[in-house]
């Protein structure tokens, strides 16, 4: 979403960024970014992080959209997030890589995904460009879902400003706005999972989730990268 966008989460590892000419072999088999000139040394850094990624070449090969299916599908195994689950929401698809590693585990699932940004088509995802904070976007969601959601997902980050305690509030008050979103929609027994970003301003929002969910835990998954200091929030057993 462009006001709570995924600056550093699904957009921003794109399976496709290893293309267009922009990567050489060096010495030793690691690729190197050919077209340096013109650039900033932070998109210098980001197209060489991209080239040598084992996870944007594993999303490239395996057909999905961003690397960070993978941050879904280790978190899926671990707590069984999509189990039986009939109705799923999306919070920011944009670029649907988390609505396809759902649509492949679960293809008679209803899928709506959200967000500002366009999503190019994908078969079995029902898409809103939309602001999930307007005030009928829950009543559209459930609309669109044929009912309650068994599990909302939010992979979303607030778009960046470069001062880290900045970006660390400017996403928990967003991960907080999608985790009361998630309250009005979730169908008891459901569950919420969002990513959030280490800063210390995590308390109040876990306080809430406790009071919600039978069980919120932590994770970051093997597909996140070590330098980034982003978690994830599970949240399970939706009190209703």
């Amino acid at each position: 979403m462009s006001a709570g966008g995924k600056g550093g989460g699904k957009s921003g590892g794109s399976g496709g960024s290893g293309g267009g000419g922009l990567g050489g072999r060096s010495q030793g088999g690691r690729e190197r970014v050919r077209t340096a000139r013109g650039r900033s040394a932070s998109s210098v850094r980001w197209l060489d992080r991209q080239l040598n990624d084992p996870y944007v070449k594993r999303a490239q090969a395996d057909g999905y959209r961003a690397r960070a299916a993978y941050k879904l599908l280790e978190l899926d195994q671990r707590f069984g997030l999509l189990r039986g689950v009939n109705r799923v929401v999306d919070l920011g698809a944009a670029p649907g890589g988390w609505s396809q590693v759902v649509l492949r585990a679960r293809p008679q699932c209803s899928v709506v995904g959200i967000d500002l940004l366009p999503v190019e088509p994908l078969a079995g995802l029902t898409f809103l460009q939309l602001d999930f904070l307007r005030e009928d976007a829950a009543e559209q969601l459930e609309l669109a879902l044929g009912g309650a959601a068994d599990l909302v997902l939010s992979d979303m980050a607030a778009n960046t400003v470069g001062h880290h305690a900045t970006d660390h509030l400017r996403t928990m008050a967003l991960v907080e706005a999608a985790a009361g979103f998630a309250a009005t929609i979730l169908a008891p027994g459901g569950a919420f999972v969002a990513k959030v970003l280490a800063g210390g301003a995590e308390s109040h929002l876990v306080a809430e989730l406790k009071r919600q969910f039978a069980s919120v835990k932590h994770a970051k998954p093997p597909a996140s990268r070590k330098e980034s200091s982003e978690t994830y929030v599970i949240a399970q057993g939706f009190k209703g």
